[in-house]
């Protein structure tokens, strides 16, 4: 080997070569890891996009969807199944479906019907709640059973003053009434063409409540003003009237208005305002129909200022003498005799008591080419108080 030779051996050999071949390593390996990290963010920014352009489109399928194929997509398993029934009878999903822990069975239509949907029957029950009805100020009360018993006691525990020596003196013992409210059945039978049925745009669930609760409204309201108690609540009107001065209980104590079949001046109405005991009249309202509060809006007191007022803010009731009037059509007009006004408590003096449940049962067979929806539910109403209402008689005895 030349001399030349070995030292250019010697030199590929020496610690700068080895640097420089570290040096380049190092850079390649930084320029991979980058390249890498590079793709990695372009591919995470793909799948964003990508994830961003699925969501969209899913948002526009919905917004285009109509409102029951919206509806059906809901994560409401009973809507869905309820819903199919009512349009074609398809009842295997409630079957075996369970709501509160209860499984709605073959033995449940065989009852009356299915359970409708939870939002159909808050519907129907919030129209119901909302209507002029004395539901609206009565007492309602939810029971599971066929009647309820409501616990009146009318009369003072006896009571003594005691000396630190003198024995104790027995004291007289409070009476209690019972009244008991038997619930009956309340039906509705509204139909619709199988053709209507199959539109998905047409709102079944919709439609249904406001029939089932615009018959509910009419029924209810003219029972628990004048229903006579047979397969139907008691009205207040129903039961036995009797002057104030004499009254007892298990009578509607009243007071005349001093002409027959008109009013004789306002002081007929403050009478009948101080004839209700004060223990009632802080909660008390006065019941009319829209007829007779047309007379009692003309009334005025001895200095000719108006008795009625309405209400200063949207959905106030107007106020009488400053309670509240509730507008119950189902209350007599003005006559000989009539009693067409009701002053008093009714969230003491009557009670409203119905089962939660409203059910349905789809009938295709008795009404072709329409399908019958016979809804029911179990509502009873009577007098809780006799104390807590009192009437005004147009008449002069």
């Amino acid at each position: 080997m030349s001399e030349t030779q070995a030292k250019a051996r010697a030199g590929e050999a020496s610690p700068s070569g080895r640097e420089t071949s570290c040096e380049t390593k190092s850079a390649v390996s930084d320029f991979m890891s980058e390249f890498s990290g590079f793709q990695g963010d372009i591919a995470k920014r793909l799948q964003q996009q990508e994830e961003r352009l699925t969501m969209l489109d899913r948002k526009t399928q919905t917004y285009n969807r109509p409102p029951l194929a919206r509806a059906a997509e809901a994560d409401a398993p009973h809507q869905k199944a309820f819903n199919a029934y009512l349009r074609s009878g398809d009842d295997d999903a409630l079957r075996g479906l369970e709501i509160e822990g209860k499984a709605l069975s073959s033995a449940v239509a065989a009852d009356g019907g299915y359970l409708v949907d939870p939002q159909t029957a808050d519907t129907v029950r919030s129209v119901l709640e909302s209507t002029a009805s004395i539901r609206a100020i009565a007492n309602v009360v939810k029971v599971e059973a066929t009647s309820f018993d409501v616990l009146v006691d009318h009369t003072d525990v006896g009571a003594g003053w005691a000396t630190e020596t003198d024995p104790a003196v027995e004291t007289g013992t409070p009476q209690i009434d019972r009244i008991t409210i038997p619930l009956h059945e309340l039906s509705a039978l509204p139909k619709a063409s199988q053709r209507l049925l199959d539109d998905s745009a047409f709102d079944i669930e919709g439609w249904l409540a406001g029939r089932i609760a615009d018959k509910f409204v009419r029924s209810e309201a003219a029972a628990f003003i004048s229903g006579d108690g047979l397969d139907k609540p008691k009205g207040l009107l129903t039961h036995p009237t009797v002057d104030n001065d004499s009254w007892s209980w298990g009578n509607l104590g009243y007071v005349l208005s001093g002409a027959d079949g008109a009013f004789d001046g306002a002081e007929a109405v403050i009478d009948l305002v101080y004839a209700l005991g004060a223990q009632y009249r802080a909660n008390a309202t006065f019941v009319m129909n829209s007829k007779t509060a047309g007379a009692v809006r003309k009334l005025k007191d001895a200095d000719g200022r108006f008795l009625w007022s309405d209400g200063l803010a949207a959905g106030e009731p107007a106020r009488l003498l400053g309670y509240p009037v509730l507008i119950a059509e189902d209350m007599p007009d003005i006559a000989s005799d009539s009693m067409a006004i009701a002053f008093g408590d009714f969230g003491a003096g009557y009670t409203v008591a119905e089962r939660p449940d409203l059910r349905v049962l789809r009938d295709p067979f008795s009404a072709k080419p329409h399908v019958l929806f016979y809804a029911t539910k179990r509502v009873g109403g009577d007098v809780s108080d006799f104390a807590a209402i009192k009437l005004l008689k147009f008449g002069l005895s």
